[in-house]
């Protein structure tokens, strides 16, 4: 048969054609991977010996209490908008808590009758939260217990719990994140009869330092940069490159002791952290989210997620200096996600100083906590969670007229919680939990005592035994959802109710007009 071809005008205009558009293709994949790479290496926040530690270090005050006539510890909040110099010579439009921001910590001992009146002087609605408390649910300061622009909520309970390092901070359904972040938040340590007796560092301000962690970006003004990554949207959450420890950028703490005690609070929207020395050195984990551990615990590095903290107590020598720095934490994905998720950074926190002579610190005791292990019992409710993406918990946007589940009171069950895709940070009101096993294989030593918030790698499963209080409230919700507060801002947020034993299935799915704020879901 005949060889049949293209008139010659024809094969050199479809020549032409073809190697133009796989020019246009060439170009357009170099573009991309131009474009890729310029996003990847400028996602990098690493900030090793980029700092001259010139600040010091400011302490939150401690918030003294009133006895008002019932007998309660009485605490005067107030939220605020303020103005604070974070970059030298730059003004900082901020929110705090009777402060231009942050503000103050709170302390309590158990057993204690608390009240608090939360007054709002911020241009917009909000809730002040009391994250590791348990508390009753009318109390707990979640989405549904709004306080509007000049007003004020005053909540109170009795402090039932064992000794631990807890904060506050805003939880209004979609605007956590921005309220977080402009920053209202604080501490509020509880103390019980056990912890009392330990030989433990204990002077507040002193040998006894609370370190809250956030990373900020700054825009060329000055102001809070508090949008989101316009390509990632709340993907990964809010990633600075700023850290401030107590509202302190660039800081350093001059110690007096030999052992110093470190509360470390990560109140990061998303980024987590791996404390350490840069040194190398180890120290004591002595507690985390739920209280002290039942004996310390040595090690070099510790990881903390959002809303997740840590106790830590570490030695010193006249006259020596050390970076504080965090580490990667990795663990968000592996390549490419690690270095978008803040995974890959490195990032000095702080400088420590030791005094030339230093007031010598007793060792730190063999045995700490005697609280006893949350243990799920034989036949345990056992309760499954999926988070999918940045939005969704078990294919479910939060909605705040309905209740996803319902506990009985004093239960303690097994929540399977499974990660799809993003790294998370999951936390439950008013409990506290045990992490039984990570994808099968128990969880490392400084992650076995009791908590509230625990990290979740991507395609992973964690199992926790979670043991809930004894207050019991059909019509008013606790919330589960990721501490990453984009993410629980866009809808990866749940319910629960405690209810009396045997009353589960006559609980209403749907909560009355009252139980939720205007309707807003």
């Amino acid at each position: 048969m005949a060889e049949i071809s293209l008139p010659p005008r024809r094969r050199s205009g479809a020549r032409r054609w073809t190697l133009g558009l796989l020019s246009v293709t060439g170009v357009v994949t170099l573009l991309l991977a131009g474009g890729f790479t310029w996003l990847y290496v400028d996602a990098n926040r690493s900030s090793v010996d980029e700092l001259s530690f010139g600040n010091p270090l400011r302490i939150p005050p401690l918030l003294e209490p009133t006895v008002d006539e019932q007998g309660r510890k009485r605490f005067q909040l107030t939220m605020r908008t303020g103005r604070a110099e974070f970059l030298p010579g730059v003004g900082t439009p901020t929110w705090g808590v009777n402060g231009d921001y942050l503000g103050p910590t709170l302390r309590a001992s158990r057993g204690d009758q608390v009240a608090v009146d939360v007054v709002n002087e911020l241009p917009e609605r909000s809730t002040l939260h009391w994250h590791g408390m348990r508390l009753p649910a009318r109390m707990d300061g979640g989405p549904h217990q709004l306080i509007e622009p000049g007003a004020t909520w005053s909540p109170h309970w009795t402090v039932d719990q064992p000794a631990a390092t807890l904060w506050y901070h805003p939880h209004l359904h979609g605007r956590t994140a921005e309220h977080v972040y402009r920053g209202v938040s604080g501490l509020f340590l509880l103390d019980d009869q056990e912890s009392g007796q330990l030989a433990l560092p204990d002077r507040y301000g002193e040998d006894d330092i609370p370190l809250i962690l956030q990373d900020k970006s700054f825009a060329a003004d000055g102001s809070l940069d508090v949008t989101t990554n316009p390509l990632f949207g709340t993907t990964f959450g809010s990633l600075g490159d700023r850290i401030l420890v107590n509202g302190t950028y660039d800081p350093y703490l001059e110690v007096r002791t030999s052992a110093v005690r470190l509360r470390v609070l990560n109140a990061s929207n998303a980024r987590s952290f791996a404390v350490g020395f840069a040194d190398g050195r180890s120290f004591q984990l002595i507690g985390t989210d739920g209280g002290l551990l039942d004996a310390p615990l040595a090690l070099d590095r510790v990881r903390l997620s959002p809303g997740e903290r840590v106790e830590i107590v570490v030695r010193f020598t006249p006259g020596e200096q050390v970076v504080l720095r965090s580490f990667a934490p990795g663990m968000a994905g592996g390549f490419p996600t690690d270095r978008f998720a803040g995974a890959d950074d490195v990032i000095d926190l702080m400088k420590i100083v030791a005094a030339d002579r230093l007031e010598d610190s007793p060792a730190i005791p063999e045995r700490l906590a005697g609280t006893p292990e949350i243990t799920a019992p034989p036949g345990a409710t056992v309760r499954t969670f999926r988070m999918q993406g940045d939005s969704r918990i078990n294919s479910l946007p939060m909605d705040l007229r309905r209740v996803d589940q319902v506990v009985p009171a004093g239960a303690t069950e097994v929540w399977e919680v499974h990660n799809g895709g993003l790294a998370h940070s999951f936390h439950i009101h008013e409990v506290a939990f045990r992490i039984l096993d990570i994808d099968g294989t128990p969880p490392p030593a400084y992650a076995r005592a009791r908590k509230d918030t625990v990290y979740l790698p991507p395609g992973s499963t964690v199992r926790l035994a979670v043991q809930f209080g004894s207050h019991t409230d059909p019509a008013h919700p606790y919330m589960f959802h990721c501490h990453i507060l984009e993410h629980e801002d866009n809808g990866m947020m749940g319910q629960f109710v405690i209810v009396e034993p045997g009353t589960e299935h006559g609980v209403a799915r749907e909560l009355p007009d009252e139980g939720h704020p205007h309707g807003h879901r």
